[in-house]
């Protein structure tokens, strides 16, 4: 197996998980969302980035002073956006309904992820460079007749945003979360100097990553839990945790970091071998696994025939965009 298509594999791996891994949250209806989220921020931004870390990066502690400051300041500011970027998308939903928001803001973030290194540091028109902004447009095509589709769902089953919120400002909040989406895959690339060192101190080329990961994510997690504490204070949720019979939910919120935490390393490993072309597929297909997710969960029941119809042709352009996005790297 060649380098893309291992890539590709990888991909599909990190982009079915990455979309599926709030599928336990069905079953925590005894907290809400608040509550859910916070232990999911303990285990996915600091638990399991620490743990994993500490096994694979050999003198850590040399790993960064070798690298200096600049490196680790960059993966954690870039942490740090994306998690503010986790209460504008709550917002979001808020104003413009979920689907809109999902869609724009991973069509947002699948573009500033590609682009951004494509034209600063690529060559934008040689033959690869076209092929990859031909696989972004599709991306962004692609999640925009989701968008639509979703947004026809939620008219026939009656849901989508309350009261007179703001279109314009629900699309602005939706952007500000798809850029600090896309700051993610940035930030590793912009700390590569890390994942480098670290393999200079003996860890192995697949887990390099986690030397930039780690400030990345722990600094990922400290508006995710600001942001949390003032829910649960505001909606004053925070004795629900001492509801009986939700001591397994500790477990499912474990269940939902593992997935999102895994699909994120397998993302890395995917970079490694795919470069910049990477970062917008991975948003199509954790796209196209959450919309599957949605048909297979019933979401979609009582939508009509019409919704679903657009909702697979999107998804079909975004096969296509992935294969045009394979076709660029290889």
């Amino acid at each position: 197996m060649n380098a893309t298509a291992a890539g590709i594999l990888l991909l599909v791996m990190a982009g079915a998980m990455n979309g599926s891994f709030t599928l336990p949250m069905k079953f925590t209806r005894k907290w809400a969302w608040e509550n859910t989220w916070l232990a999911w921020t303990i285990f996915a931004l600091a638990v399991f980035p620490v743990l994993l870390t500490w096994l694979t990066v050999p003198r850590l502690g040399d790993v960064y002073a070798q690298a200096g400051v600049a490196p680790i300041a960059v993966a954690a500011a870039c942490g740090a956006a994306w998690g503010a970027a986790q209460a504008c998308f709550g917002l979001a939903v808020d104003a413009v309904g979920i689907a809109l928001a999902f869609s724009v803001t991973l069509g947002t973030s699948a573009v500033v992820g590609a682009l951004v290194p494509l034209f600063t540091e690529q060559a934008p028109f040689s033959t690869k460079g076209l092929e990859t902004i031909g696989g972004v447009a599709l991306v962004t095509l692609g999640v925009l007749v989701c968008a639509w589709a979703g947004h026809a769902r939620e008219a026939a089953r009656g849901e989508g945003p309350k009261g007179k919120s703001s279109l314009g400002k629900g699309l602005l909040f939706c952007a500000f979360s798809g850029f600090g989406s896309a700051l993610v895959g940035l930030g590793l690339r912009y700390s590569a100097k890390l994942a480098d060192t670290a393999q200079q101190f003996g860890a192995d080329p697949t887990w390099k990553n986690n030397a930039a990961w780690l400030p990345l994510m722990l600094a990922g997690g400290i508006p995710n839990l600001i942001y949390c504490l003032y829910l649960l204070s505001r909606n004053h949720t925070g004795a629900r945790f001492k509801t009986g019979g939700t001591g397994v939910y500790w477990l499912l919120s474990a269940i939902m970091a593992f997935f999102w935490f895994a699909s994120t390393l397998l993302y890395g490993i995917a970079y490694n071998l795919l470069g910049v072309v990477a970062w917008p597929a991975f948003m199509s297909l954790i796209v196209i696994t959450a919309m599957v997710w949605g048909v297979v969960t019933g979401e979609w029941k009582g939508s009509g025939a019409k919704p679903l119809q657009v909702m697979y042709s999107g998804l079909g352009v975004l096969v296509l965009a992935i294969v045009v996005l394979s076709m660029a790297k290889s």
